[in-house]
């Protein structure tokens, strides 16, 4: 991996780009007020400022992203249309297939390779104009074992899950925007701990046509951002159809990026609910939580989860070990350099009957429609993201506890960054909505985080 010199841009100067949302790049370039190349360099300044210490990347080249910024700006001052990401940073988990470029999934076995042809979301980033800033680390195989990204808010704690090189990116201010995935938690933890809002959408929203498989029912393409708008910007980009996804489905995509940015039509109302291991989370998390329940008043009420959502996380893990166990049958032999968890989650997936693993299949539907249940009486299911802070150490990932019942049930989750713990690590919000109600979602997010920072109503 190079990293970038830090030539073309003053500090100031970068300081100054890198403060702005990912939608006021866009914004700028197109009205001709700043150039993708100096975007790029401001952006390729934090990286070789930061990722010494953060360890966000583990591919990057700075004549790659110079050489992409200037074909932008040539495109444009041509008169070329520009794409709805014209010249605005973007970094990619390093399980996500870019011609030309390395993608190793976190694995010595795939050290230097490269693929043929890029992810389906990469073609489309492409189009859209985005600039690719480089390859984020991920986890051994998108699993549990850490790789070696720092939190940014604290290098002696962890950065979360196997998307923690994209969210610490963002967090980091190394990119506005990065792409990461979640079969358990893997979005949604690392944004938590990081600090940063992390969306995964309904299960199947993003194509995932190129991107190393670990669970054909739970993997889930999502997003990394400073904001909800932000959040909503990349990901309407990335939602489509592709054939070669059956998770996919026709049909025009949501405009998340409009809906989200809109004033809610009414004050929204939050159901809270006491995830199964709620009663272990850390105690500045309940109270933090029971703090906006009571700020949240007469909007938020309880609504209990009955005991056969207690089964959920085993059942989530039953049919990702056994998915996992197909899914990397390549990986698994006696040669291949693989750590302990990751070894033993392939074997625990060898054992699982097809009887249990079907079983597990059914009960989606079956809590799926409890959850629903509650979602229409709500806007949005209000509970923690992670337990508590991120934990100290760089030997674990984290806890998805209170993740893996979404991701489960194919429902589109979101994470803000509105709490604090007293040692000033950040700890998340999240929020659940319906399925294929992904902007409804974003709007009640964004309507929570303007509330809670801003002090009031924010549609007053």
């Amino acid at each position: 991996m190079g990293h970038a010199d830090q030539r073309g841009i003053a500090p100031a100067r970068a300081g100054a780009i890198q403060a702005l949302s990912a939608r006021e790049l866009r914004d700028r370039i197109a009205r001709g007020e700043l150039k993708a190349a100096e975007v790029a360099e401001a952006f390729l300044h934090s990286i070789a400022s930061r990722d010494d210490e953060v360890r966000a990347f583990v591919w990057h080249d700075a004549a790659f992203v110079r050489h992409q910024a200037a074909e932008l700006d040539r495109l444009r001052t041509f008169g070329r249309p520009l794409g709805r990401l014209h010249g605005v940073p973007v970094a990619l988990k390093d399980i996500i297939d870019t011609a030309r470029i390395p993608t190793c999934n976190g694995t010595a076995v795939d050290e230097g390779r490269v693929a043929e042809t890029d992810a389906w979301i990469v073609a489309r980033l492409k189009a859209e104009g985005a600039v690719l800033m480089g390859k984020t680390v991920t986890t051994e195989l998108a699993y549990m074992h850490p790789g070696p990204t720092r939190n940014p808010a604290n290098p002696d704690h962890t950065p979360g899950g196997s998307s923690s090189g994209s969210a610490a990116a963002v967090a980091a201010g190394m990119v506005p925007l990065a792409i990461g995935t979640q079969t358990g938690g893997s979005v949604i933890r690392p944004a938590a701990y990081c600090g940063v809002t992390g969306f995964k959408p309904t299960f199947g929203a993003i194509p995932r046509t190129g991107i190393l498989r670990q669970s054909q029912s739970l993997d889930t393409v999502g997003v990394f951002a400073r904001d909800v708008e932000d959040a909503a910007l990349l990901a309407e980009v990335l939602f489509g159809h592709d054939p070669a996804d059956p998770a996919t489905r026709p049909g025009a995509p949501p405009r998340l990026s409009e809906i989200a940015a809109t004033k809610v039509p009414v004050i929204p109302t939050f159901a809270f609910v006491r995830m199964p291991g709620y009663d272990a989370a850390d105690p500045e998390m309940v109270a933090a939580m029971s703090e906006l329940n009571a700020l949240l008043g007469d909007q938020c009420f309880e609504a209990p989860l009955p005991a056969a959502y207690d089964d959920a996380a085993m059942l989530r893990e039953r049919i990702n070990f056994a998915e996992m166990a197909h899914a990397y049958h390549r990986y698994d032999r006696p040669d291949a350099p693989l750590a302990p968890v990751t070894r033993a989650a392939l074997e625990a997936g060898r054992q699982v009957t097809a009887r249990d693993y079907l079983a597990a299949l059914d009960w989606q539907t079956v809590l799926r429609a409890g959850v629903d249940q509650i979602l229409e009486r709500c806007d949005a299911i209000l509970c923690p993201a992670a337990p508590g802070p991120a934990p100290a150490g760089l030997s674990s990932t984290g806890s998805s506890i209170f993740n893996g019942l979404w991701t489960y049930l194919g429902l589109p989750t979101v994470t803000l960054p509105l709490l604090e713990a007293s040692n000033g690590l950040p700890m998340g919000v999240q929020l659940v909505g319906r399925r294929h109600d992904d902007a409804r979602l974003l709007r009640t997010a964004r309507w929570l985080t303007e509330h809670l920072t801003q002090g009031g109503d924010c549609n007053d």
